[in-house]
This record gives structure tokens, sequence and C-alpha cells, in this order.
């Protein structure tokens, strides 16, 4: 009797979506992580169980969703996915826009952009979508000038102009905060610099431009795109309680989508 009553009430839970669905969802340290914790919680009373993996770099978490190891992936913008589907023939889809990490430019040597010395050592990402990036940054800044036509992808190699002879050290992104003490300067993702200390609005000696086209985005296997995990997924990013926790925790530094 006690077996079928149990039994009963598991068909019931059942029948009623009582039972929580679970997935994994995988993302950077840092803010994409902290952020993803707390959506796990919004989603929970939703019937949504969110496992939230973190990976130390920008390049396993698509292979990871690509193998079906994980369900789901939130660290990256739109340019970065385009980029890996192209070079990697990922099967890969955005379902939802997330927050903006303007970019920085951090260094332990000069507190302004006036001071970065003739043949300054600058570290940028050494991927092409976030090097790219970078090289951007630093032509809006004033430092460089790139050749037209080279999109959201130029290269060292498309820098037409450098007056004050910038020497690009081109390292892992996850590297640059710990390899300030050996660089003038640096250009560092948020996800990267919140979780080295830094504080992008205190700490960095230039940032972005507020319009950058690099808004972050929640990422599944193309065919997925209709599952109710999805919906349930990117209702809980996409609500009032998380951009309320994402305001008051970052105050200014990551900016919501929606």
């Amino acid at each position: 009797m006690l077996r079928m009553t149990t039994l009963a009430s598991a068909l019931a839970l059942i029948a009623g979506g009582a039972l929580a669905e679970e997935i994994k969802v995988g993302v950077s340290p840092g803010e994409h992580a902290e952020i993803m914790e707390e959506v796990a919680k919004i989603a929970a009373p939703k019937g949504l169980e969110i496992d939230v993996i973190e990976f130390s770099d920008y390049v396993v978490p698509n292979q990871a969703l690509a193998d079906g190891d994980i369900q789901a992936n939130s660290f990256q913008h739109q340019p970065y996915l385009d980029n890996q589907v192209k070079d990697r023939g990922f099967d890969l889809v955005p379902v939802a826009t997330t927050i903006t990490t303007p970019m920085g430019l951090y260094s332990s040597k000069i507190e302004s952009l006036d001071d970065l010395p003739e043949g300054a050592q600058v570290g940028i990402p050494n991927d092409p979508t976030n090097g790219g990036r970078a090289l951007l940054v630093l032509q809006d800044l004033g430092q460089i000038k790139l050749a037209e036509g080279t999109g959201l992808t130029p290269t060292v190699l498309d820098v037409t102009e450098n007056p004050k002879g910038i020497k690009f050290q081109e390292l892992d992104a996850a590297q640059l905060p710990r390899s300030l003490a050996d660089l003038d300067a640096a250009l560092i993702n948020t996800n990267y610099a919140l979780a080295s200390g830094l504080n992008p609005k205190t700490d960095a000696i230039a940032t972005e431009k507020a319009d950058s086209p690099y808004v972050n985005i929640i990422v599944v296997r193309d065919g997925d795109q209709e599952q109710p995990w999805v919906k349930t997924l990117v209702e809980a990013y996409h609500s009032p309680e998380l951009k309320a926790f994402i305001d008051e925790k970052y105050q200014g530094s990551v900016i919501t989508s929606w």
C-alpha cells in the first residue's frame, strides 16, 4: 500500500508539472557565474533547476554545448559566437540577450591614458573576437587607427597608425589581469576584471563606449529554441528581480539589455 501511495504521489506530481526539469548552463567566472546563480534561484519555483557550470576560458563552453554536456551557455556576445560557428562549425543559436560588460583598459603603472608611454607594452586578448574588440577600443580612445573594412575582427596587422609605437602582447583573456605587473596596460573583459578584484568603474583608466555591439547572449543548440525550459530560463533571466539584483550588485559596471 505504501508503494502504491508513493507511486500515485509521484504520478500526481508529474501530471501537475511539479517535478523540476534539470539543465546545466555553462558560464565564465565573475559576473556571468554570479548572475546565473541568481537566475537559478528565480527559476527554481518555476520548475527549472539550473546547475551552473563554470569554465575558465572562452573556448570550452561552446564545445561542451555542442557535445551535449550542457544545455545552454551564457558568457559570450554575438560576434564571438559568429566567429566560433564559422571556425568550428557549431550548430548553436542565441535565444536571448543578457548583459553588456564594457571592456576596460587597466594598468598598475599609470593612472591616466595620457601617461601611456612611448613603446608601451599593452596586453590584448589572443582570441580573434575579443582581440579585435580591444583594438577597436584603442582606436576609439585615439591611440591607434585601423584599416577600413576590417569590421569587428581587426588584428594587429590592420593597425595603420600607431603614434606611440604600442607593442601588443596577445595573451589568453583570463591571464591578462595576472599579467598587469609585466605590462604597461591591458584591455580586460569585465568578467575577468571582476574575478580578479578589479572594479571596472573605479580601476579602469578608460572604458569601451556604452553603444558597443557586444551585448551578451544565452545560447542553445539549434533545435532546442522551442523547448519549454528555454522559455523558463529566459523569463527568469529577464525578470525584474534579476534586473534589480544586477543594478544593485554591479552599480553600473554591468548593464542589463532588457
